[in-house]
């Protein structure tokens, strides 16, 4: 029997059905948030797909609940499948054949390739600010391994070579998508810093763990979001600076805007806080990777045609 509210194929005119796809339509239905619907969408697509597709890239990303970067506004739904099998072809839908066999895996009750090959097709699309996100949080979570995934980055497959740089920038201690970020500009502007490191008072006590400790100096810098501005966060955070300044540690936050908006002006507090010459150029391989990533307008835009030409899929289509 048919569920009444289950992705129907076929021509359905009706306002009580909305149109996902060419002949996939799913019944309206009201109260429901954005991974709902989600995977409401993902159980039509299965219709269109042969068994033994799986899903792939930032849609499997997805589905293994890894930190997404800002994608562009139309993404669409990526899956793989044998070399036997019939490609659909839809509009929204980016289809690939593998040439090996699916080591599959569930997430959220839809079939999804392996974390390690995930990984690898959204390298082929995504640029190196985009990647690193994904590899910390697929790290953070356990879904890879460094093992894993230097055996991935072994191969001569397509995509490779920029998985392999990504994963050279890595660290899955990062507890968020911007903390990484943070990580990441510091690097490239030749900063040393350690991820998630420990500080403890003269006793050797524990006082708190914090996001990047500067090498070298006394400065710790924090990513803060919007989180830390709930009321019962912020007393936390305010107790929590003031323990950190009882052991003689500086502590700088910075926010989205100082790190996409502002690079200049961070980089040269940070100059500042290191005690070294401020020198521009010192941006310039942040701005290059920015620039290509979905952290910003022009990378959001150049992923979004990629895609258009690729699959030729649209809004109304």
């Amino acid at each position: 029997m048919h569920d009444e509210n289950g992705p129907l194929r076929g021509e359905i005119r009706s306002a009580a059905f909305r149109r996902v796809s060419h002949g996939l339509f799913l019944p309206i239905a009201e109260g429901l948030d954005h991974r709902a619907e989600e995977l409401r969408e993902l159980a039509a697509w299965r219709l269109v797909l042969p068994e033994d597709a799986v899903f792939t890239h930032v849609t499997a990303a997805s589905l293994y609940d890894w930190w997404l970067p800002p994608l562009p506004e139309f993404v669409p739904v990526f899956a793989a499948m044998g070399l036997l099998s019939n490609r659909p072809r839809r509009a929204g839908l980016i289809c690939s054949r593998l040439d090996r066999e699916s080591s599959c895996q569930v997430r959220h009750g839809h079939l999804v390739d392996s974390p390690e090959e995930v990984l690898l097709r959204a390298a082929r699309d995504l640029g190196l600010l985009d990647l690193v996100v994904l590899i910390d949080s697929a790290l953070r979570k356990g879904d890879v391994t460094p093992a894993s995934l230097a055996a991935i980055c072994e191969t001569s497959r397509p995509g490779v070579r920029r998985l392999r740089r990504a994963a050279s920038f890595s660290d899955g201690r990062a507890e968020s998508a911007w903390e990484t970020l943070l990580r990441l500009f510091h690097v490239l502007a030749g900063i040393v810093v350690e991820a998630q490191a420990k500080l403890v008072d003269a006793e050797g006590r524990f006082v708190a763990r914090v996001d990047l400790l500067v090498q070298g100096t006394n400065s710790v810098h924090e990513y803060d979001g919007a989180v830390h501005d709930e009321p019962r966060r912020r007393t936390n955070d305010l107790r929590r600076g003031r323990r950190i300044v009882e052991v003689g540690v500086v502590r700088r936050g910075f926010t989205a805007p100082d790190l996409v908006q502002h690079p200049l002006v961070t980089l040269q507090e940070i100059d500042r806080a290191v005690g070294r010459v401020h020198r521009p150029g010192r941006l310039r391989r942040w701005t290059a990777w920015l620039e290509h990533s979905c952290y910003s307008t022009t990378g959001r835009r150049r992923l979004q045609n990629r895609w258009l030409m690729k699959g030729r899929w649209s809004q109304t289509a």
